[in-house]
């Protein structure tokens, strides 16, 4: 409800309202909360409780920057290993699941997809801190991508990134692939911003 903008940034998330809406005893309520603290979703502010984390447009920059460099950084470690057919085969196969939710206009799948695309060079390499890094990020950043899917999903060059991407890394170009991926998080960087200062104004 948080990633998909049921509950919007910065809403206050009282347990008792929690409670009647899940149908769950406090204890549990209190324990999603922290951990949903603990992946970024949600802030605690003493005296007033828990609420969804609103983040201002330096902070929705600097998470989107360190994406552009992590993504790059996996692509890079990717050219360390002997056989990347089978990434690139898994890759191709979330390529086509971008492409197809996209073509539904399927937000929710969409992000999904765009995610383990993304994640899949990370896992692949066996380098468990860094997919644990990536995988926190994601978490963080995914109600923004959803912002933005909402609004304008069918405008997203994401699917002319991944084909590139693919035929990089299936090409061995380790640099070109690298490139496109951060690429695309540079590009699409201002369209969050714009889709979450609209949001901002909905709320107001």
């Amino acid at each position: 409800m948080i990633v998909d903008g049921t509950i919007r940034p910065g809403q206050p998330l009282r347990e008792q309202e929690l409670e009647q809406r899940f149908g769950t005893s406090r204890s549990p309520i209190r324990e999603a909360l922290r951990l949903l603290e603990l992946s970024g979703l949600v802030t605690h502010i003493q005296r007033k409780g828990f609420r969804v984390t609103l983040y201002t447009e330096t902070q929705i920059r600097h998470l989107y920057m360190l994406r552009a460099e992590l993504d790059a950084y996996c692509i890079r470690q990717v050219a360390e290993m002997p056989d990347v057919g089978p990434l690139v085969a898994e890759l191709g196969g979330l390529h086509e699941e971008i492409v197809a939710a996209t073509g539904r206009g399927d937000a929710r799948e969409f992000i999904a997809a765009s995610r383990d695309f993304y994640l899949a060079a990370a896992r692949f390499t066996g380098n468990a801190p860094l997919t644990t890094m990536l995988s926190k990020l994601y978490e963080q950043i995914e109600p923004l991508g959803y912002l933005l899917a909402r609004q304008s999903l069918e405008a997203n060059t994401i699917a002319a990134y991944t084909e590139g991407i693919i035929q990089a890394l299936g090409d061995r170009a380790f640099e070109r692939a690298a490139d496109l991926t951060r690429r695309y998080v540079l590009e699409v960087l201002p369209e969050i911003l714009g889709a979450y200062r609209e949001a901002a104004l909905q709320d107001a």
